[in-house]
């Protein structure tokens, strides 16, 4: 699967100020090395604008019982069974697009990673037997970068659920949620290269870089998208 990148940067000095600044010029951080920054087709949402529509309140009714929490990197309680899910879950797409060495260096590994968070969100399970004790199934993850201004919530992964279809936006919609309510600036949501990348651009507040600068011209991307 190619990537979209118009221009690159390495980035020396990993202050919140030279990241969000990179950000904010439309580079992002991806998983191809240590301070490696690329510029693309970035979708971020302003979030002073951002107001939940009567769809994403659809989805967060779906996510009542998820739980969402940000747990810095590197993490300490890894598992293999997290790239496993990884793995599984982009064989979708296409073969060798993120492999399981590959997730555990961006969890484990801080000289080969950019990524300082992995979000989690998980679901409380009561056993019918015992002391009806609460366990709790991890449903989805996604690895992702804050800084005191920004989110950016750029490789989720998840378990598929007939029970609940959009779990991966209800996944997306949280996360927006609480990029709101602690104070961030933006929450960027990665890149815009495919016709199926509309799916982002249902939120309020919403812009993306065009090469040159923010855009909210959202006829002009949906025709791009198509091309």
């Amino acid at each position: 699967m190619s990537y979209l990148s118009w221009n690159t940067k390495i980035l020396p000095d990993f202050s919140d100020e030279s990241m969000e600044n990179l950000y904010d010029e439309g580079y992002i951080f991806t998983r191809i090395g240590k301070g490696y920054f690329t510029q693309t087709r970035s979708l971020r949402i302003d979030l002073s604008k951002f107001e939940l529509s009567s769809e994403n309140r659809r989805i967060l009714r779906k996510m009542e019982n998820i739980k969402m929490e940000l747990i810095p990197l590197p993490y300490e309680n890894y598992h293999w069974s997290i790239h496993k899910l990884a793995k599984d879950f982009y064989s979708k797409f296409g073969d060798n697009i993120f492999s399981a060495n590959k997730v555990k260096e961006l969890l484990t590994d801080p000289e080969k990673s950019n990524f300082n968070r992995l979000i989690t969100f998980t679901q409380d399970i009561h056993e019918s037997s015992g002391n009806a004790a609460e366990q709790a199934e991890t449903l989805g993850y996604c690895v992702a970068l804050e800084t005191k201004k920004i989110l950016h919530y750029s490789y989720p992964f998840y378990k598929g659920s007939e029970k609940n279809p959009s779990f991966g936006l209800g996944m997306m919609t949280k996360a927006i949620m609480w990029a709101k309510e602690n104070g961030k600036k933006y929450i960027y949501l990665g890149s815009l290269q495919r016709p199926s990348d509309t799916y982002k651009l249902q939120f309020s507040g919403s812009e993306w870089f065009d090469g040159k600068a923010w855009s909210n011209d959202f006829s002009e991307i949906a025709k791009i998208l198509k091309q």
